[in-house]
Order: C-alpha cells, then structure tokens, then sequence
C-alpha cells in the first residue's frame, strides 16, 4: 500500500477517535449552588476558620460524582475566604444535598478590606461567590458565581 494511502487512512481513523471521544461528554446544566449557612469555628491556635453549608442541587438526569470543589468569596474584590474539599457527597439526578465545607480567612486580604471601608464609608458591600466543581468521569469542570450586594443598615 503506498504511503499517501496510509497516511490517509491514519489521519482518517484519527479523526473517527476524536469525534468519538467527542461525542462521550454529556451535556449537563451546571449545578446550582447557594449559600446555605455561614458559621465560624472555635479556634485551635491558627487564624480564623469557618463552616459554609452548600445547598447543591442536581438539575440533570444523571447523578452529580463530585471529585472536589474549590472556592473563594471576595468582598469589594478582595479575596477574603477560600478553601477546598473533596469530601463531597454523590448527588443524585434531580435532587439537592447539603455539602459542608470549611474555609479560612485570609487575614491580610480583611486587615486591607477594613483599612479601605475606614477610608471611605459604605452602606453596601459587593460581595463575589465562586466556586471549581471537578466530576469523576467523562463530566467537565463547572463554574459557579453569585454576585450581590450586602447590605449594611
């Protein structure tokens, strides 16, 4: 067999791989994810830490495996909270579960956050969710964001 036609058939069975792997990713709607509660931690001698409860509900037919979920939340732009978990129940197609998470502050991030509203004085906070949800399997990274103001009188 000549050489053009070998090429030809490879880069043909390449693209029959592609478009077949291409086509195992499923089209899922991103989880909706809200704040549940917001509490803090007794200290154990290391900065401040917090519990955040999740309601994550599943508006998909096929359950949710969760890998991790990664997250910040920002006031007046300043990253104040983040953490991490993997400790992530499966959520099941068209359902919600409650996932407890817990975050540290980042101290320097608020002393620049109060040291800004001491300055110049403000009734409203913006304030910024985000979150990373990783899957096991074929499922693709989601992003989630809420945005809002806090109101302070």
């Amino acid at each position: 067999m000549p050489i053009r036609t070998r090429l030809f058939f490879l880069a043909l069975l390449c693209s029959a791989l592609l478009a077949g792997c291409a086509g195992l990713t499923t089209k899922m709607d991103p989880p909706s994810v809200s704040l549940d509660s917001f509490t803090s931690l007794p200290s154990d001698g290391g900065g401040p830490r917090f519990e955040i409860k999740l309601r994550v509900q599943n508006p998909n037919e096929q359950s949710l495996d969760i890998a991790g979920i990664s997250y910040t939340i920002e006031l007046l732009g300043k990253e104040v909270v983040s953490g991490v978990t993997n400790e992530v129940p499966t959520i099941e197609g068209y359902s919600e579960e409650v996932v407890t998470l817990q975050a540290s502050l980042k101290l320097f991030q608020l002393l620049r956050l109060l040291a800004g509203l001491g300055q110049t004085p403000t009734d409203e906070l913006t304030y910024r969710f985000a979150a990373k949800i990783d899957f096991r399997g074929l499922v693709p990274t989601q992003r989630v964001e809420e945005t809002g103001q806090i109101t302070l009188n």
